[in-house]
Order: structure tokens, then C-alpha cells, then sequence
């Protein structure tokens, strides 16, 4: 833009617009000579009476305010332009207006009548321009016009106009606070308008007007969650970042009580049967409070309604619904803002800088929900230092004992980078993974001792300031690495590097005795060219080698002393006067002489290497205060969760009473035709009829606002739901009897009660929960809340969800097959997915499910017995033990099968037997809650289970090459039982066969950081061939690899996830002494595999 005058000028493109260039030379007479006659062409044109000059003068002006050009000396001439005709010069005229009202206010003052008459122009862009202009003149003497102009223009017909008013009124409330009262007003009436267009402005202003008023957003809190997706993309970023403040102050904290389930049930495991018995009364009570959370409706139309804007083209749009879903979603939820700000890194370094600021902070919390795009973080050699630092932080947050070698790998590519302060960077990160992953702690230390011997000195000091670091948890083991960095203090330069090898001599000189005079030695030679801070480390290397060996380093400790008493700088010469005064026992010295060596030899605390982004989740994450972390001007905090729910009835907005009549008028058709009762009245399966007023939702005009049940009271709500219970009453009681009596005779499977999750699920009993929300007001409160709960994917707002639900109800409930054809399509949707296929119980006959009681009909239930070896050759853990399961006992063990649809996942067997004296009904696994990138395949469902009987299932389990456990519930028809299958390490692989060469070949790729070497001695019951390989194999599922050498032993794997090999080689030595060797890419599973072998072979 900068280029385009200076080209115009040399083409005399300037004269055409109409401004000739001067002279800046004062002495050119430019300045006293010509400017007065400035722009006179132009002056003369808006003077005409013509409107295609006047039009032409402003289209030159405007287009000079454009390139930056200087127009304000043209105001009186085009201020006199307001009054005319012409509506496309009247706009001109105002654009230029708004430019310069601010700088000419004497000017623009005498022009405010026409401006006033502007308001009044049938042209809604005129009266907004007008308005627009008003507001600019920033004069405290028209406040009051002002005032009553932005009144006028709330109430305008054109929500254009209204927004324009939205806009003026912080423009007025910065002019003069006093007004905040009739500005509020304002606000609250605006507030209540039902366009897109305003709404985003409208919050803005309050914002910066009162934002603590949260009172007025109660009322139009659901109507703005339902327009929030047509509102410009500013205004969605605005009204999101309102919304979550909102929500904090309203709802609860939906993860303060994950784990209150959890509590109640172990209560109830430990509980004698006689104490259950005489308390089941009193406990109720505490039962019923101690319930799972159960969000709020509005806080789930917030989140519902805000996830489609994930996919906005704008960032701020995306990012602002990041942070709502990071502060106010349940944490199972929160996963789904991943993808898109990974989606984000695509885009500018801008934009990539403040996405991976925001994303560094949510993975030290979340750390599971970005794993899965763990490679969206690497690394480019095009990317700028400041966005490889923070995906550096990014990889140290998510690193855990899964992915910690393919990030190691990643970070041994960046230290070869050319670029010095991400090399340091990358450096510091493998120290902090070494901290905090204890496995891979010895490979990580000696990864950075091998970068000792680097050419380049950068990387070797920052090796070395990190290797002090690591040294400090445990220093005893590692006195040969400290011996390695004594003999760098010739080569290095860096200061902190040879400050850091000082303090870690002095440190540790009773691991090094013989080394650490000498290196002081060395270090008195050379003190006074040395830097400050390494003549430091150097006087308190004196002093503790005093302390230690004073017959070696006396005279040595004496002369640097005196060295540095003489020092230019005061702070070495004052830190040599006190370390004499303190080690050199004199007549003087006083009794701190007698705890020198407590003073100096003191253990020193292992320094914690933690993230910088660690405590700036307080701030709102997407703000400037989080970027910058600290707080910015106009930065409003984030409020904490309340401990009680406020009020929900606030956000219930009355009803018109016309609105009221017709609903109930269309109630009572619908008592007469249930097909439209119940596809009209539900919106989806997440919501009943009850959830808000037929009419409402036809107002509401779009799918997503028809679920909202915005704009219904309680009351009101009663009311309809019991005439229309009454109506339909006997009608479901009829119903209800033939479809139990005719699911008992063809042995489906029904939804046990107090179920609630049967509830849910169940199609078939809709009418049921109908009807039992027409006794009560209590039972209708928690079914509806059960249902508000239910999950995103059949959520109210769909159309396909209603659509699917009138489908099911297309026969006449009249007709004798009607309810039939119904049950059987209630039956077909719930069929689970193909591996386990229901065949029709219509085929077999009543006599015959009598016969088969307690035994499931599925294909796959009887897949366990002929494929798993005998329980005597594998080990079985216990998954639930007979007193916790209340009679229910289940054992598990790794059938070492492939599991059959999936070949990443481990086959895990169940057994399941009942010793209680009553029947166990539809156990089946229900909300496997696995982590991320694990995945659960359940058993297919147990509809029985006699008294004293044992059922047999296999069930598939992805560990994602972990041995992080795998939790679920267990659940029976009035239980549930929360469980966890943890796999040995063993277990996360499959046996691979293949020759001695290619093993060999293999075993050549897989060396350095890859190969874990351990000494071990053989048990006296491990000395046989045939002993070793049985104990190897059952450690783990490994396949034996041929060998020449008599003494050696080969078994190879592969994990079942990621396919990396794992190979195991022992050879034995003389007499009972044998190595281990694991080559694996997967460093962590070797470790583990090999502690676990020895720990066979040895014992």
C-alpha cells in the first residue's frame, strides 16, 4: 500500500484526483505561496449544484482517506453536503464524517441539527451513518443528544440502525460514565432482540458497560445460545467468551462429582446383608443427594450449540470455542476441541503461535486429548524458533511411558538443527522427560554425556547445565559421568557450563577424591581470567575440598583465597572474606566455625524441571492476559464454580397468554392421534413432550433452537404434561400389558426398572416414561434430567433423531399387529453392531428358553471354549471377587488368541459365575471410559445366569501398546460394578516366527537407545533348556527363533498395536550366570519386559 502514491505521483496519477504535489522546501514558498489554494478543484466541485461533480469530489476524497492522505482541511466544504438529496452522496458524505468528526468538533458541532434530521431519514444507512457520526463527536456538551438519539435508535425498525446504536453506546459511556443507568436500560431492551445482527454488538456493549450484570443475560440466555450460530463471526467470539464467564457463575463444576458413584458403591460392597437390611430406609436419603452429576439443560445447550462453530473458518471463532468447552465441559467431553485447534496449526505463524500457547497450557491438564495427534506437533525446519520452542513444550507435556521413544527419536533429529537457542531448548526438554518418566531416565542421561563430546560448545554447556540437573536425584550411581565432565572443564568455554561441572565436583568430591583437588589445581592457574560466576563455583570448590581433604588442598584453598580477596568485583572479594572467616578456625572466628560442614555439605534438593505453562490456567484461556501471562487492562477474571446451583428458573421466559390456549388446544388433538402426540412432542430422544410447549419450538424457526425449551415457565409445563398423561392413561396401561405378556413368550430381553440407563436406551418404553412423569413432579424432574444428560450424538436439536422416531410410530395403534410391528422395530434398532449377530428367538420355542436358561444364544459366546488353552497353562487374574460382587465372581486371564474382527486388540477372557441363590439378568460391560487412543470391544450381553452357574466371554481390549489399564463397568440388572483389566507387559504382544538371519538383520537396526542389556543368575529350577523357554514364554507371548550356538536363546514378538518388533536374546555363561538382551523401538516395553523375564528366570 506504502507503494502505490509515490507510483501514482511519478505517473501524475495525483493530478487526476485532484491534488497537485507541493514543495516541503519552506524556502520554495510552498507553504505561504499554494496552500491555501489546496484541493480548490474539489472545494469548487462540492460547491456545484450538480450531483454527479459532488459524487465525483467525494469518490476523490474518500479514495485519499484511503491512501492516508491528509483530507481534514476539506470539512466545512463537505460538511455543508449533509443536506443533500442525493442518498449516494449523503453516504459518501458520512463516511467521510466519521473520519474526521473526532478532529473538527467545533466544525461538526454547527452541523448537528442536520445530523439530528439524519435520524429521521427513510434510508436505514443514512440514519445509522448519521447516529454514527453523532457518537463520534466526543463533546460532553451533547451527551444528552446523544442519549436520546441512541434510545430512538434502539427502537428503529431496521436492526442495521439498532446495531449501529449497540455500537454508540460505549462510544457515549467513555464520554461520560454518569449515564451507565439509561445505558443499561438500553442494553436490556436490546438484548431482547430476537435478530442476529444485533446480538453480537449489543453484547459488546455490555461488556464494556456492565459486565457484572449478569441478571439481564437470565432472560435471553437461551435465545442467544440458539442464535449464536447464524451471528457474525465477531460476534460469536464475543458472545462465547460472555457466555463461559455465564455459565461459571450459573451451573456446576460437571467434574466435582466424577467420583461420587464410585464412593456409594464400595459403601454398599463392605456393608453386611443384615446392616442393608435394617438401613435400606435411612440410606435412601443420603443415596439420592450422593446421585452421579446430572448437567443442567441449558448449561447442555450451551455445549450442543457451540461444537458445530469448531469447524468455523475463523480461528478467534474456534479458539474461543476451546476455551468454553476447556473451562465449562465434563472432562469425557472436552477431547473434541482437539482436532480442530490441531487443524489451526495450518495456519499463519500467527495464528500457530497463540493456538500452541493455548494448547501447551490444556496439555499439562488434558494431556490425553491431543496424544492421538501427537505427529501435528513435530517439528519443521520452515517453522520460526518462537513456534519450535512451544512445540517443544507441547512434546514434553504429552510425553508419558507410551510415546516417550518416537519422542526421543524426534529431539536426537533437532539437536542437529542450525538453529542455537531451539537446540538449547531441545536440550532442557529431554531433561524435563528424564525427570518426569523415571524409566528413561539412565537412557536420557546418557544420550546428553554422548552429546558431551559434540563439536559444537553450545550444545555440549547446555548438556551440561541440564546432566547437573539429573545428577542431583541420584548422584551416587553416576560418580564415572561426573569423572567424564571434570575432564571438559579444558575444552569448555561456555561460563555456565564450567560453573555448573564446578558445583557438581564440589558437590560430589567424596564420589571423586582423587579428581577434585586436581581440577582446583587446574582452576587457581587460570582464576583470574575467569568469568564471575565460575570464579564463584571455584572459591566454594575450595572451600568444600577444605572441608573434605584439607592435607591435599590446603595451600590450594589459601591462594585462590587470596586470589579473590584482591578481586575487582566487590562480590567475590566479600564471598572470599566470609569462606575464610568460616573454614579457617582463628582465635576470632566466632561459632558458626563448628557447622562449616553442615553449612557447605548440606544435601541439596533435586531441582523440579517443570513447565512454564503451568499455573496460567487461571487466566481465561484465548485472552491476552493468558499470552502475555499477567494481567492485561480490561482483563476480567474467570469466576470460580458455584458449590450450589443457582436458581435455574430465572433463564424461563413467560409465555404470551394467546400462545398458552393454542398449545393446549393442540395438546388435546394429540390425545386423540398418538403418532403426532409423539413425534411432534419429542424432539429427539434426549428430550420428553414435557421439555417445552409445541408452539415454542415452531417460533424458534431452526432445528437447533426447537430442543432449547426456551421460552416455557415450570408451571406451565406441569400443567400440559398432566392433561396429556391423563388422556392417555388407560390407553398405556392396555398397551403396556400386551407388549410385557407377548415379551415374555418370545424371550426378549426387557429393561429392568430402575435402570436408568435401560430407560434411556429402551425405545420401546417411551410411553412408560410418559406416564410415569404424569404421577409426579419428582419423577418427572429426574427422568427428564436422566435424559438431559444423554449423549451428544442423539442430542434433541437433530431433525433425524425426530424423523427416526415418527418412523416408529407409522401403524395405527388400533390395529392388533400395530404394537407388534413396533416392539419388533424397537428391537432391531437396539440389535448391537455384526460381530454379535441376536438370531430371532421367534424360531425357537417356549419350552426349549426354558431349557436354555441362564445361557446366552450368541455365536461368540461359545468362541472362548475353543479357542482358549486350559486354564492350568495361563495365568488368571481377578477381575471381581465374590464378596465385593455381591455373590458375582469373575475371573480373567490373556487367551493369546487372535481376537476375532480386530487383530490390533488382545483377546481377554471372562469367566463369570454366580453363587448367589438368586438369578443374574443382562450382564453386559456398559460405559467403557478407556483412554485415549485405547479401544474396548464388549462381550456380547449374558441375558441370564442361573444360580451356581459359570458363563464364559471374550472380550477385545486395544491397550495401544500400554499397560495402563483398561477401566468399565460391569453391570447386572440392578448393579453396577466398576472394574479394571491392567495386561502385564508380555501380554501387549504376539509371537513372530522367523530364521536366524533375519533375525540377525533385525537385531542390527534395533542397537544404541534401542538395546537394553541385563546380568542376571539363574535359578536352580531355570537350568534345563526346557525350563528357561517354558518360563520366557510365559512371561510373554513370544515365538521361539532357531539358533546354531548351543548356549544361546532366541524368542521373538510383536506389539500388538504398532507392530514393533521385540526381540530376546539369553546367553548363557558359566555356571548359573546368564545375559539378557531386548531390542526393541519401543523403549519403555523393553525395560519393562526385561525386569519381568529376569524376575521369572531368577527366582
Amino acid at each position: 500500500m506504502a507503494a502505490s502514491p509515490a507510483y501514482g505521483e511519478d505517473k501524475g496519477g495525483s493530478s487526476s484526483l485532484g491534488e497537485p504535489e507541493y514543495g516541503h522546501d519552506p524556502a520554495s514558498g510552498g507553504i505561504f505561496s499554494s496552500d491555501y489554494k489546496r484541493h480548490d478543484d474539489l472545494k469548487e466541485m462540492l460547491d456545484s449544484n450538480k450531483d454527479s461533480l459532488k459524487l465525483e469530489a467525494m469518490k476523490r476524497i474518500v479514495a485519499m482517506i484511503a491512501r492516508g492522505k491528509n483530507a481534514s482541511d476539506l470539512f466545512p466544504a463537505v460538511v455543508k453536503n449533509v443536506a443533500c438529496k442525493n442518498i449516494e452522496v449523503k453516504k459518501l458524505v458520512y463516511v467521510y464524517l466519521v473520519r474526521y468528526a473526532e478532529e473538527q468538533q467545533d466544525l461538526a458541532l454547527l452541523s448537528i441539527s442536520t445530523f439530528q434530521r439524519g435520524l429521521k431519514d427513510p434510508n436505514q444507512l443514512i440514519r445509522a451513518s448519521a447516529l454514527r457520526v453523532l457518537s463520534s463527536i466526543r463533546v460532553p456538551i451533547i451527551v444528552p443528544i446523544m442519549m436520546l438519539a441512541i434510545k430512538e435508535a434502539a427502537s428503529d425498525m431496521s436492526p442495521y440502525v439498532r446495531k449501529t446504536a449497540a455500537h454508540a453506546i460505549p462510544k457515549l459511556y467513555s464520554l461520560d460514565s454518569d449515564q451507565k443507568d439509561q445505558l443499561i436500560e438500553v442494553i436490556e431492551k436490546l438484548l431482547a432482540d430476537k435478530t442476529t445482527l444485533v446480538a453480537g454488538s449489543v453484547v459488546m456493549a455490555f461488556e464494556e458497560v456492565c459486565p457484572e450484570r449478569i441478571d439481564l443475560i437470565h432472560k435471553n440466555y437461551r435465545k442467544l445460545c440458539n442464535l449464536l450460530i447464524d451471528v457474525e463471526e465477531w460476534g460469536q467470539v464475543v458472545i462465547i467468551n460472555m457466555l463461559t464467564r455465564y455459565a461459571r457463575t450459573q451451573f456446576l463444576s460437571p467434574n466435582q462429582n466424577e467420583s461420587l458413584l464410585e464412593e456409594s458403591t464400595e459403601k454398599a460392597f463392605y456393608g453386611s446383608e443384615e446392616e442393608d437390611a435394617k438401613d435400606a430406609k435411612a440410606e435412601a436419603a443420603p443415596l439420592a443427594k450422593r446421585k452421579p452429576y446430572v448437567m443442567d439443560p441449558d448449561h447442555r445447550l450451551l455445549l450442543r450449540n457451540t461444537k458445530p462453530l469448531l469447524q468455523s473458518r475463523n480461528a478467534a471463532v474456534v479458539m474461543a470455542v476451546a476455551q468454553l468447552y476447556f473451562h465449562l465441559a465434563p472432562k469425557a467431553e472436552v477431547g473434541v476441541i482437539a482436532k480442530a485447534l490441531v487443524r489451526l496449526l495450518r495456519s499463519h505463524s500467527e495464528v500457530q503461535y497463540v493456538v500452541l500457547q493455548n494448547v501447551a497450557t490444556m496439555s499439562i491438564k488434558r494431556r490425553g486429548m491431543f496424544e492421538p495427534y501427537l505427529k501435528s506437533f513435530y517439528i519443521r525446519s520452515t517453522d520460526p524458533t518462537q513456534i519450535k520452542i512451544l512445540k517443544l513444550e507441547v512434546l514434553t507435556n504429552l510425553a508419558n511411558e507410551t510415546n516417550i521413544s518416537t519422542i526421543l527419536r524426534e529431539f536426537q533429529t533437532y539437536i542437529r538443527s542450525m538453529d542455537k537457542d531451539f537446540v538449547a531448548a531441545t536440550i532442557q526438554a529431554i531433561g524435563r522427560c528424564a525427570t518426569n518418566i523415571g524409566k528413561v531416565r539412565d537412557t536420557c542421561l546418557n544420550g546428553l554425556v554422548q552429546l558431551l563430546s559434540n563439536r559444537d560448545e553450545l550444545v555440549v554447556a547446555e548438556s551440561v547445565v541440564v546432566i547437573k540437573k539429573l545428577l542431583q536425584m541420584q548422584p551416587a550411581q553416576h560418580s564415572e559421568i561426573i569423572k567424564h565432565m571434570a575432564k571438559l572443564t579444558d575444552n569448555i568455554q561456555v561460563p555456565m557450563a564450567r560453573a555448573s561441572i564446578l558445583w557438581l565436583i564440589g558437590e560430589y568430591c567424596e564420589h571423586v577424591p582423587k579428581i577434585a583437588p586436581d581440577v582446583l589445581r587446574k582452576m587457581a592457574k587460570s582464576f583470574t581470567n575467569e568469568e564471575d560466576i565460575v570464579k564463584l563455583q571455584v572459591i566454594n570448590l575450595a572451600a568444600k575440598l577444605y572441608l573434605t581433604n584439607s592435607k591435599q588442598s590446603k595451600l590450594l584453598t589459601q591462594y585462590v583465597l587470596n586470589l579473590a580477596k584482591y578481586d575487582q568485583n566487590y562480590d567475590i572479594r566479600d564471598r572470599a572474606r566470609f569462606i575464610r572467616q568460616l573454614i579457617v578456625p582463628t582465635e576470632k572466628s566466632g561459632a558458626l566455625n563448628k557447622y562449616a560442614k553442615k553449612l557447605f555439605l548440606a544435601q541439596k534438593p533435586a531441582p523440579i524441571l517443570e513447565s512454564s505453562f503451568k499455573d496460567r490456567d487461571h487466566f481465561q484461556l484465548g485472552s491476552l492476559s493468558h499470552l502475555l501471562n499477567a494481567k492485561a487492562v480490561g482483563y476480567q477474571e474467570l469466576p470460580d464454580w458455584p458449590d450450589e446451583a443457582p436458581d435455574p428458573s430465572v433463564r424461563n421466559v413467560e409465555v404470551p397468554e394467546w400462545t398458552k390456549c393454542t398449545s393446549r388446544e393442540k395438546r388435546k388433538e394429540k390425545v386423540e392421534k398418538p403418532f403426532y402426540s409423539d413425534s411432534e412432542g419429542e424432539s429427539g430422544p434426549t428430550e420428553s413432550a414435557d421439555s417445552e410447549p409445541e408452539s415454542v419450538s415452531e417460533e424458534s424457526g431452526s432445528s437447533s433452537s426447537s430442543g432449547s425449551s426456551s421460552s416455557s415457565s415450570e408451571e406451565e409445563e406441569e400443567e400440559e404434561d398432566e392433561e396429556e398423561g391423563s388422556g392417555e392413561q388407560s390407553e398405556d396401561k392396555e398397551e403396556e400389558e400386551e407388549r410385557s405378556k407377548r415379551k415374555e413368550k418370545e424371550g426378549f430381553r426387557k429393561a429392568a426398572p430402575g435402570s436408568p440407563s435401560e430407560e434411556e436406551e429402551e425405545d420401546g418404553l417411551k410411553k412408560t416414561k410418559k406416564k410415569k412423569a404424569s404421577q409426579g413432579r419428582k419423577g418427572r424432574a429426574e427422568t427428564s434430567s436422566e435424559e438431559a444428560s444423554a449423549s451428544e450424538s442423539s442430542s434433541s436439536g437433530s431433525e433425524s433423531g425426530s424423523e427416526a422416531e415418527a418412523k416408529r410410530r407409522k401403524a395405527p395403534p388400533s390395529s392388533r399387529a400395530g404394537p407388534k410391528e413396533i416392539s419388533l422395530l424397537d428391537l432391531d434398532d437396539f440389535t448391537p453392531p455384526p460381530p454379535q449377530p441376536i438370531p430371532s428367538s421367534s424360531i425357537i420355542s417356549t419350552s426349549l428358553v426354558t431349557d436354555l436358561e441362564g445361557l446366552t444364544l450368541t455365536d461368540t459366546s461359545l468362541a472362548p471354549a475353543l479357542l482358549s488353552p486350559g486354564l492350568g497353562a495361563v495365568r488368571t487374574y481377578e477381575l471381581l471377587h465374590r464378596m465385593a460382587g455381591e455373590g458375582l465372581s469373575v475371573e480373567y486371564c490373556f487367551s493369546r488368541r487372535p481376537f476375532p474382527g480386530d487383530p490390533h486388540m488382545v483377546a481377554v477372557q471372562i469367566h463369570i459365575s454366580n453363587n448367589t441363590d438368586a438369578e443374574v439378568k443382562n450382564l453386559r460391560v456398559s460405559e467403557p471410559k478407556p483412554l485415549s487412543g485405547m479401544r474396548i470391544q464388549e462381550f456380547p450381553e449374558i441375558e441370564r445366569l442361573a444360580p451356581g452357574d459359570t458363563a464364559s466371554v471374550v472380550m477385545g481390549i486395544d491397550f495401544c501398546d500400554s499397560t495402563q489399564a483398561a477401566n468399565f463397568q460391569l453391570c447386572t440388572h440392578t448393579r453396577h460394578f466398576y472394574v479394571s483389566i491392567q495386561p502385564p507387559v508380555g501380554e501387549l504382544m504376539a509371537p513372530v516366527f522367523m530364521s536366524e538371519n533375519e533375525f540377525k538383520k533385525e537385531q542390527g537396526k534395533l542397537t544404541g537407545m534401542s538395546e537394553i542389556t541385563e546380568k542376571l543368575t539363574l535359578s536352580e529350577k531355570c537350568r534345563s533348556d526346557h525350563a528357561i523357554v517354558q518360563q520366557v514364554t510365559l512371561a510373554a507371548n513370544v515365538g521361539r527363533v532357531p539358533c546354531g550356538a548351543a548356549n544361546e536363546y532366541r524368542f521373538a514378538a510383536k506389539t500388538m498395536t504398532s507392530g514393533s518388533l521385540v526381540l530376546i536374546t539369553l546367553e548363557r555363561r558359566e555356571g548359573a550366570a546368564a545375559q539378557l538382551t531386548v531390542n526393541s523401538e519401543k523403549m519403555v516395553i523393553g525395560t519393562m519386559l526385561v525386569k519381568d523375564i529376569v524376575q521369572a528366570l531368577a527366582q
